[in-house]
């Protein structure tokens, strides 16, 4: 069994910043990429943000420039610093985790239970 827990997300005007973080726990063997989609009402999920175990990062288009990820391989844990926030940002962000488990070989998929991120105008 593995863990996502999520913190950070709340409501905050246009303009301002949010952290996220995630940290996964449970039965993990190897972490190859973690980072961060989000859905809004009535809309598909997307892209936010990811980065993998070797430091390389990948970012929406509607986000690069204003989001910056991170990740802290030895507490298997992920930051997603939000800057500049727009009301065009609002959704549920969910913690992504691509990982090989203790119990078997090949790699997994798991997600958080996402996080409220509100941006008023």
């Amino acid at each position: 069994q593995v863990q996502l827990v999520e913190s950070g997300g709340g409501l905050v005007q246009a303009g301002g910043s949010l952290r996220l973080s995630c940290a996964a726990s449970g039965s993990i063997a190897s972490i190859n990429v973690m980072g961060w989609y989000r859905q809004a009402p009535g809309k598909q999920r997307e892209l936010v943000a990811t980065v993998t175990s070797g430091g390389s990062t990948n970012y929406g288009d509607s986000v690069k420039g204003r989001f910056t990820i991170s990740r802290d391989n030895a507490k298997n844990t992920v930051y997603l610093q939000m800057n500049s926030l727009k009301p065009e940002d609002t959704a549920v962000y969910y913690c992504y985790l691509n990982l090989r488990t203790t119990w078997a070989a090949h790699f997994t998929t798991d997600w958080g239970q996402g996080t409220q991120v509100t941006v008023s105008s």
